[in-house]
């Protein structure tokens, strides 16, 4: 049976602002960077006034906990039901919110007649029920988790009846997912992820690698991020993050919690995420401790009485602390830039910006992030003049022993000593009292920024 999607419009991404005043509410602090902050939902919460309150004041995207999966959404071959899913979807489009679509594919939750099939019928019928699915959804969603927790910890493939139809069934369901619905993110989803040195980490990174390598369409990487007590974080938790978005993908933490809503390990993965350009976004799995599905263990931002915990306010003081935007939201590229791979900062070195000579184009440095044998470093290019830039061209020196490793948001002549670096085919054109970045990682020693600036136009 299905029910009427809401034509309401879906939010567009926020409009970066880093300069306004600090958000009061968690979606008004990440949409000063660009950033969403969403939560997961029941239909049974549709009915909770205490959830629907806070919901609606605190979150601009949601998820729906378990009405969107398949057993859910296809209960008899080729017999859609969306009443459940369409039931938090319209409460969240008709105020303004976002949704992800959570899941496609999975090795639970499934629809019960797959349990009956196999080899070349179980992957059609995979196919037809992400074919079914997406029309119904198609232009109304901001992703969808195509699918979900396919690995093992020891980095292969997780074994399930979906496996088993051949190993190439994640990237069918890609395909099929980007033919159904062009306009939408598509999304690979785990658990147990954020560590980069875990053998799961590694396996998933290498899939989507070659996946972008063949053309393989993926959009982003969702990092569940459920973590379980005090030193759960890992202390690479944003190379991680940066290390995923290196290859062309957006990342989001998905479904976020920790085991007694530690505020450090709350306040460590927000952080991580607005470190790292494309970090879009994060989802807490539930509002409060009894929506949790972990409850005993009160990991999320409200307890049961809908009280912000300690660890509200390290989430929200870190999201208006935010320095850097996701890109595309002030103009939005044609083709998305990518990010390269970085560890947690240190104390940046005290070196002072660098500024190219004057002229109607000049460019400034900033040493964004620095680490043990290597930095992230940042370019502003700025248009001073009266009339519009239409390409850039920056020279920079570097240090002795100093390697780029990596650069985006520009091309590259040249990896150490006098390097160039030109406009990408999408932020050449700079408009008048405009400016315009590009980032570069370097390996080498941290101590010396790079000098010799000078920024030209055609």
């Amino acid at each position: 049976m299905v029910i009427a999607v809401s034509s309401v419009a879906v939010a567009t991404l926020a409009h970066a602002d880093l300069t306004g005043p600090p958000g009061t509410t968690l979606k008004a602090a990440a949409e000063r960077s660009g950033r969403y902050f969403g939560a997961a939902m029941g239909r049974d919460r549709l009915t909770d006034n205490g959830f629907l309150t806070i919901a609606n004041r605190e979150f601009d995207m949601m998820t729906a906990v378990n009405e969107m999966k398949p057993d859910a959404t296809e209960p008899n071959r080729g017999q859609f039901d969306f009443r459940a899913g369409d039931a938090i979807y319209n409460w969240a489009t008709q105020r303004g919110m976002r949704f992800r679509g959570h899941t496609l594919a999975w090795h639970a939750q499934q629809p019960r007649f797959w349990g009956s099939l196999s080899g070349s019928a179980l992957r059609q019928a995979m196919i037809d029920h992400i074919n079914g699915v997406m029309a119904h959804y198609k232009g109304k969603l901001y992703a969808w988790d195509v699918v979900n927790e396919a690995f093992a910890e020891n980095g292969s493939r997780r074994s399930s009846n979906l496996q088993a139809t051949g190993n190439d069934w994640i990237e069918a369901a890609f395909r099929a997912a980007r033919a159904a619905d062009p306009g939408v993110q598509l999304c690979y989803n785990d658990y147990n992820i954020e560590n980069w040195t875990y053998a799961k980490t590694q396996g998933v990174y290498n899939m989507i690698r070659d996946f972008k390598a063949r053309g393989v369409p993926i959009d982003c990487v969702g990092l569940q991020t459920h973590f379980t007590g005090g030193s759960s974080l890992p202390g690479n938790f944003q190379q991680t993050l940066s290390s995923f978005a290196a290859l062309g993908v957006d990342v989001a933490l998905t479904e976020a919690d920790v085991t007694n809503a530690s505020s450090s390990q709350y306040q460590g993965l927000t952080q991580a995420c607005m470190n790292v350009p494309r970090c879009v976004g994060i989802t807490t799995w539930g509002i409060r401790d009894s929506d949790s599905w972990r409850g005993n263990e009160n990991p999320l931002l409200f307890d049961r009485n809908s009280n912000p915990k300690p660890a509200y306010t390290s989430v929200l003081n870190a999201l208006n602390a935010a320095s850097t935007t996701v890109p595309g939201t002030s103009t939005p590229p044609s083709t998305p830039p990518s990010t390269p791979p970085s560890t947690p900062p240190s104390t940046p070195p005290s070196t002072p910006p660098v500024t190219g000579q004057p002229g109607a184009c000049t460019a400034t440095y900033r040493t964004a992030s620095t680490w043990n044998g290597g930095y992230q470093g940042e370019v502003t290019v700025a248009n001073n003049g009266s009339a519009a830039l239409t390409g850039w061209t920056v020279q920079l020196t570097l240090a002795g022993g100093q390697t780029v490793a990596n650069v985006w948001n520009g091309i590259n002549t040249g990896t150490s000593g006098t390097i160039s670096v030109r406009n990408a085919a999408y932020n050449g054109s700079v408009g008048a009292n405009a400016s315009t970045s590009f980032g570069f990682l370097v390996n080498g020693s941290t101590g010396t920024a790079p000098g010799s600036l000078t920024c030209t136009s055609p």
